[in-house]
Order: C-alpha cells, then sequence, then structure tokens
C-alpha cells in the first residue's frame, strides 16, 4: 500500500463520480474516495493502491472541512469498513438528488456526448408503508425487499464494499418497518448463505421469506431424496424452526409465509422456490391493478415505483388505441398491462422475457388482456429471429443493470418504432445504448431521472428516443 503514513492521505475531494465516489487527486493520481463529499478535506485511508494502478481507491475516515451537504448517517454501519450499500447516506437527500443528476449528466456527456439537463426526481414513500413522514424526508424507510448475507455463524447482514465480508446489523434503516418487524436479524440462520424479506407494498401484510441454504462443496443443489433443501414432502407445511430437508429454519412471526431457493452456482440459473409454509409468491398493486411476483422474482423496490415508471413510460410513449407496442425484458408484465390498456383491444402487445419464472407470473396477471402475446427466451435471439421484422408503433425497453446492448437496439431500430421508452438503472449503460442508438438515426427527446433508492448512488432514469428525422 502507498500513500502517506498507515496508507492515509489529505484529500482535496472534487467532482462526483459513478459508483458513489467522489474524485481527489494525490500527486496527479486519481483517488476515487468513498465517504466524502464534493469541496470537503478529508483524510481518507487507501483501500486499493499500488504505484502501477491506474487510480487509487480509498475511504474518507476524517472530515476536516465539511461540506454543508453532510448529515450523520442514519445508520451505524454506513461509514467506513461498514456495508457497501449506503453509499450516500451521510449527504441530505436533496443534495443526493443533485448528487445523481451530475452522474446522469456526465456520462452521457462523455459517452454519447449529448449536454443533457435533468433533475432526479423524489418519489415519496406511500402513506401505507407505515413509514414516518420524518423518516421518509430523510431517505430512509422505503425499501420494500431486503436480501441479507449471513455469515458463518449465522448472523444477517450485507457485505462490505467489494469484499465477500458480512457485515452484521440489527436493522436496516432503508428498510419499510414491515420488513424491519420480521425481525430477521435477530435471529441465527446457521447454514444458510442468504435470506430475503419481501413484503408488499412495504404495509407488512402477505409477508414472505425466501433462504437460500449454503451448499457444501461436492453436494447437489437436492437432498438424497432428490428434493431441493426446504421442499414439502406430502405432509403438509414444514414448521418454521423444525428441519425441511436443509438446514434448521429458525420460527418467524405467525402468518409470514416461507419458501426455500436452491443454492445458486456461477453456472446454476436461480430456481423455483419451494414452499415451506403459506404461499412462494407474493401479490403488488399498483394503480389499482394486481399483479403476482413469485418468490425473489424481480419488482421494483421503492413501493412508489411502478406508479412512477409506469406513468413516465406512458408520458414518453403515448400509446394510441389500436397501435402495436413491444415491451423488452417485461419481467412479471407491469409495463406490459399498462401498455395494453392504452392500445386497447384493438392493439397488440408483444412482452419478451428470458427469465422462466417471470413469464409464468405475467401469464398469471395479463390473462384477462387478449391482445398481449408473450414471449419466453433471450431478446436479443427472439428479436434477430425474425427475418422481416414487422413494425411497430411504440418500445419499451427495460434491460438489466449491463444494459440492452449494440444487437438488441438495432433489433428495435430495425421495426422503425415512433417512439422508445427506455428505463435504465445504470447511467453508464444508458449513455452507451443512447450511443448506438444516435448511430443507427435515433435522437434523445426527452429524460427524466428518479430517486427510487435513496441513500444508495442507484436511481432510475427513462428515456425518451425517436427517430431524428420526425423527433416530435
Amino acid at each position: 500500500m502507498s500513500g502517506g503514513e498507515d496508507g492515509l492521505l489529505e484529500l482535496e475531494v472534487g467532482d462526483v463520480a459513478h459508483g458513489g465516489h467522489c474524485v481527489a487527486r494525490h500527486e496527479g493520481r486519481v483517488v476515487f474516495v468513498r465517504h466524502a463529499l464534493p469541496g470537503e478535506r478529508v483524510r481518507a485511508r487507501l483501500t486499493e493502491a499500488g504505484d502501477g494502478a491506474a487510480y487509487w481507491r480509498a475511504d474518507a475516515v476524517e472530515v476536516l472541512r465539511a461540506s454543508a451537504d453532510r448529515v450523520e448517517p442514519a445508520c451505524p454501519v454506513a461509514g467506513p469498513g461498514g456495508c457497501g450499500g449506503c453509499d450516500w447516506q451521510h449527504a441530505a437527500p436533496a443534495a443526493q438528488r443533485r448528487l445523481k443528476a451530475e452522474v446522469l449528466r456526465e456520462q452521457l456527456q462523455r459517452l454519447a456526448g449529448l449536454e443533457v439537463d435533468v433533475e432526479v426526481e423524489e418519489v415519496p414513500v406511500p402513506a401505507g408503508t407505515g413509514t414516518s413522514p420524518e423518516d421518509a424526508a430523510r431517505g430512509l424507510g422505503w425499501r420494500t425487499r431486503v436480501t441479507y448475507a449471513a455469515d458463518g455463524a449465522g448472523r444477517l447482514g450485507f457485505r462490505a464494499h467489494r469484499e465477500h465480508r458480512v457485515v452484521p446489523v440489527e436493522r436496516c434503516p432503508i428498510a419499510t418497518p414491515g420488513v424491519v418487524d420480521l425481525g430477521l436479524p435477530e435471529r441465527r440462520w446457521t447454514g444458510w448463505r442468504s435470506v430475503e424479506a419481501v413484503v408488499p407494498g412495504g404495509a407488512g401484510s402477505g409477508a414472505l421469506v425466501v433462504a437460500e441454504p449454503r451448499e457444501v462443496p461436492g453436494s447437489s443443489a437436492t437432498t438424497r431424496s432428490g428434493r431441493r433443501p426446504g421442499a414439502d414432502r406430502g405432509r403438509g407445511p414444514a414448521r418454521p424452526g423444525a428441519r425441511t430437508g436443509g438446514p434448521a429454519l429458525p420460527a418467524l412471526p405467525a402468518g409470514v409465509s416461507v419458501a426455500t431457493a436452491p443454492p445458486r452456482g456461477p453456472r446454476r440459473p436461480p430456481g423455483a422456490p419451494q414452499r415451506v409454509s403459506g404461499r412462494t409468491w407474493v401479490r403488488e398493486e399498483v394503480d389499482g391493478r394486481s399483479f403476482r411476483v413469485t418468490g425473489a422474482g424481480f419488482w421494483q423496490v421503492h413501493p412508489g415505483a411502478g406508479a412512477a415508471l409506469t406513468g413516465a413510460v406512458l408520458q414518453a410513449l403515448e400509446p394510441r388505441p389500436g397501435e402495436s407496442a413491444l415491451d423488452l425484458y417485461s419481467g412479471a408484465g407491469l409495463l406490459t398491462a399498462a401498455l395494453a390498456a392504452a392500445v386497447g383491444p384493438g392493439g397488440a402487445v408483444t412482452a419478451v422475457e428470458g427469465d422462466a419464472r417471470a413469464v409464468a407470473d405475467a401469464r398469471r396477471n395479463l390473462h384477462d388482456d387478449p391482445q398481449v402475446r408473450l414471449l419466453h427466451g433471450p431478446v436479443q435471439r427472439l428479436l434477430e429471429e425474425e427475418d422481416d421484422p414487422r413494425p411497430v408503433d411504440v418500445v419499451v425497453l427495460d434491460p438489466p443493470r449491463t444494459g440492452a446492448r449494440a444487437g438488441v437496439v438495432r433489433a428495435v431500430v430495425a421495426r422503425r418504432p415512433r417512439a422508445v421508452a427506455y428505463v435504465a438503472c445504470d447511467p453508464a449503460a444508458l449513455a452507451r445504448d443512447v450511443a448506438v442508438f444516435a448511430e443507427e438515426g435515433y435522437v434523445l427527446a426527452g429524460l427524466r431521472g428518479f430517486d427510487l433508492f435513496p441513500s444508495t448512488h442507484h436511481l432510475e432514469a427513462v428515456a425518451r428516443l425517436v427517430p431524428r428525422d420526425d423527433p416530435r
């Protein structure tokens, strides 16, 4: 480790950078500093460094000159050496949103060559979550789904930044009261690798806990009887606290559904959850419509996200009755349902999703919408299999964090939609894909940012892309 005594440096902190840190310089070398804010002077401990490294990483361990935007973190493990999740809990919520907007603007300028003025909007926490107005204003009490890691002693916590080490916690301040009240960190989870709490809408009713066991080296994902750990044995639901074919489950509050997930591996996709007690799915509601979501399947973790993103997508596309729509990476069908309602029975919506569990949920959620066609498989492959792509009027792109990438973008453009709504959770991936759209004749005609992950560096954005020769 290089730098000053004990790897400590005094640094003037510069601009924010993508990933939850700020940029400083030491003797001409870039240092990415966490737990700092622009304009501060800090004493920082190097965490990754070397004479041949292109840049260093460091944690601010002492603030010598504080920013006016600095606040005391609500979580005792949100600082250096602690949990790696809440990158910006030391910044006031309004400052967090400004920092995220700066990152979004910088990525679009650097990777797409665009100068874009954008704000990251606050998304209110619905009153039904039980979060106090004071906590909501501080960016706390919003997360309806929390995945804990378990250490070797069965204590629950979260991974440290860029480490596998588990930092035990007693409670997570950004979780909704419904998640906190489950009391999962108060119990020992010996033999389990991760435990996910799912409280639909954050209100506490219909809660589901999904536990994933550790895999013993050399073992398979099933028991000797051929069943996955936690699977029912035909004798009724297993009681929490009893053995279920895998490690023992601790007792949980009455009325909480419990399921187990097969152990994951580098070449093993997530498997279907196995019922222990109650249900293996939860029901979410958005704008009066109900959606079934299986186990640990994807759903936005902020209880206001569904309505905010649906509204932004419809605003970007303005779908009309009778039009055709394409929903790519469609998940459990949230945006598909909104498109189906907008185009009506005389229109058509094709939804494409690669996760079999999500497609099964979507079939249930959309069975009353005959204008919807569901396709299961890799998005790029299914798009490219059409020798003569049929034109569509509007497209929704909601890819994973890695982005849609060039192949999917070009397949979308080949269908000549009048508008594309791109829902992005990573500014860099969005900017790279916007650049590909530009190469293919589509321009950025609108952009909104949403703070769906307060206290963290993450954000969600909805971009509107239209043909360059028709930038309406």
